[in-house]
């Protein structure tokens, strides 16, 4: 089946929402469970934020319950969190505890082997119990609970509370997999993953390649959302960057690890100051699970709010994203809402496409790349302002919240 076209949320509103007595709309009388493996406000990142994000949003139309585990740290998956249910936002989330935290060097040495070694298909679900979070309590509560349920939102193919929680409900699930070209998505576990459900939310046209082109899953109905973007205009920090930093930066933000690329970045900034020698910083946001190397134009400034992250993309000449493995960069689409412009690496298909079908960003391959590129666009102010206001209007036309919310409504007025 071909992509579920736009157009049909309106009908479901219509036909199931009313009035209340002071005016106000009432829910759609659905209930429908979003499934991820973290959820919580110190979760700021990746699918699990897209979760929450979707979920506030769509709470407005629908009675949302998360399911959920007790963990914050995605690489131990120790329980932190209480069991069970809480509000946040005005979502309800059940948490269930996890079975067992993360054995690293089991969990490693079982990686070697179905990475790279001839294996069986029973040593790759090992893997994946290994991989975690594996929660019993959660999957029999989904088990238990299809009936109470119109639809289960799957969030990421990658961990176990889809994995295994998935198949459950398999004629009630919609998945939204964060896919991208990774050693992992050739695992023959996953061949079920993407055949099974009754739809997919992808995030951009080259995952839905992707995904397609390797599973051959074409016939699954899906359509392509993302993400909206609702960084607050109201940007009135008492630390701004301009008191913070002097000098003119260049910003990354997002997790610091090397699997998001940011060795790599810092090599290359590192190198690029001692060629170039200039007052450029690079300012550097997000939870660091890597040593930050001590330069003094590196500048480390951990969790910022929502106004200094604002302020920050503001006043930064660029954003740079260093990672190979994207399904969506929604730091792009924030950059872009603030016009500003990127400079992203070439080998992601996902963020090369952002830029190409933006017009609001350059690609590097290796360090000379990087290098022109830089220097290009720290040069040329106009060339910044030209791309910057392609990215606005980039993001104003394909994601607003209005935009995606409709996305979903429709794929979900179509699955029920």
């Amino acid at each position: 089946m071909l992509e579920i076209k736009s157009g049909g949320p309106e009908a479901l509103l219509n036909k199931k929402t009313a009035l209340s007595s002071n005016g106000d709309k009432e829910k759609i009388p659905y209930k429908i469970a979003f499934v991820v493996q973290r959820y919580g406000l110190e979760i700021n990142g990746g699918a699990e934020y897209l979760c929450r994000e979707v979920a506030e949003h769509l709470s407005k139309y629908f009675d949302i319950n998360v399911i959920t585990t007790c963990a914050i740290d995605y690489v131990t998956w120790k329980n932190e969190y209480d069991a069970g249910e809480t509000c946040i936002n005005g979502v309800s989330v059940k948490r269930f505890p996890v079975d067992f935290p993360r054995d690293l060097k089991r969990f490693n040495k079982c990686s070697e082997k179905v990475l790279c070694k001839v294996h069986s298909f029973d040593e790759e679900t090992e893997w994946m119990k290994l991989q975690g979070p594996y929660s019993t309590e959660l999957f029999k509560f989904i088990g238990d609970s299809k009936d109470d349920y119109d639809l289960f939102f799957f969030f990421t193919y990658l961990y176990c509370t889809t994995f295994f929680g998935l198949p459950l409900v398999a004629d009630k699930a919609i998945l939204v997999p964060a896919a991208h070209d990774e050693p992992p998505v050739y695992l023959s576990i996953f061949n079920e993953t993407f055949h099974i459900p009754r739809a997919i939310m992808y995030n951009t046209k080259e995952e839905k390649d992707f995904v397609i082109r390797h599973f051959g899953n074409g016939h699954v109905p899906y359509d392509i959302a993302g993400s909206g973007v609702s960084l607050s205009e109201e940007a009135h920090s008492s630390n701004s960057p301009k008191e913070i930093i002097k000098e003119d930066f260049i910003t990354y933000m997002g997790r610091i690890d090397e699997s998001k690329g940011c060795g790599e970045l810092f090599d290359f900034f590192r190198r690029y100051k001692k060629e170039k020698p200039s007052s450029i910083k690079l300012v550097v946001l997000g939870k660091a699970v890597m040593k930050i190397p001590s330069h003094p134009d590196i500048i480390y400034l951990g969790f910022v709010s929502e106004e200094e992250k604002y302020n920050i993309l503001k006043n930064s000449k660029i954003l740079i994203m260093p990672s190979k493995y994207e399904s969506l960069s929604m730091v792009l689409l924030e950059a872009w809402y603030c016009w500003k412009p990127v400079l992203v690496n070439g080998q992601c298909d996902v963020l090369k496409g952002q830029c190409i079908r933006s017009n609001a960003g350059l690609w590097y391959e290796n360090y000379d790349e990087f290098s022109a590129c830089l220097n290009l666009l720290l040069a040329d102010e106009h060339l910044r302002d030209q791309l910057g206001d392609k990215g606005r209007q980039f993001v104003d036309m394909h994601y607003s919240w209005e935009t995606i919310e409709k996305k979903y409504l429709n794929l979900i007025e179509r699955v029920i």
